[in-house]
């Protein structure tokens, strides 16, 4: 898959996802005090198990926290947790998480070269696009058409949404709520354990 035609899919994929509402961080942060334990008072979470929430896009944040509290997408340690929380809710949630910068790590130096070029290339002779193509050669992401930040976010916790992409692919309990598109899916079903691992190292040290 090219390009081209990755980030058609991928737009199409998040084409229905917009804001019903507009956001404001100063209620998020009020809003957002439970989710400190694990998330970090500023979406900072020390956990490597726990995604760095800090920075990333509203869009993103407003369909992942939704597809949580519709069962869309599979979080037992959050079940329950976004049951009294409205649209608004999520909005000014996801407005809080976005005005905050998402701190930096480091890569494993044994893993840098192959991350690197998984990330910044792909691999071609098994149509696996650069991850870059959609999420920035910063790991910055594109906010506006949904496709979330990498920059800084914990190997251990992109590795296991990787591996759980590609469960879903093969059939198997995971995570499926990329759309109808099946990028995510499509993509990480062609990575093999190693790759997965370099190239979830090289996006935590990866520096906008």
């Amino acid at each position: 898959m090219n390009k081209t035609v990755l980030v058609m899919f991928a737009s199409l994929m998040f084409a229905g996802a917009a804001m019903a509402a507009e956001g404001n961080p100063r209620a998020g942060k009020m809003k957002a005090t439970a989710c400190a334990a694990c998330h970090g008072a500023d979406g900072n979470s020390a956990a490597p198990s726990f995604p760095k929430l800090a920075g990333q896009g509203e869009r993103y944040l407003v369909k992942q926290i939704s597809d949580i509290k519709s069962g869309a997408r599979a979080v037992p340690m959050m079940a329950g947790q976004l049951d009294n929380f409205s649209e608004q809710d999520i909005a000014n949630v996801a407005a809080f998480y976005a005005s905050k910068t998402a701190s930096t790590g480091q890569a494993d130096p044994a893993l840098v070269e192959k991350g690197a070029a998984i990330y910044r290339g792909g691999i071609a002779d098994r149509n696996i696009p650069a991850c870059a193509a959609c999420h920035s050669p910063t790991g910055s992401g594109m906010a506006a058409a949904g496709f979330p930040a990498l920059s800084g976010q914990h190997a251990d916790y992109t590795a296991a949404q990787l591996k759980a992409f590609r469960a879903a692919a093969d059939g198997r309990e995971g995570r499926s709520n990329d759309g109808d598109a099946m990028v995510m899916r499509t993509i990480a079903f062609k990575l093999s354990d190693s790759e997965i691992e370099a190239v979830s190292s090289f996006i935590q040290g990866l520096h906008k």
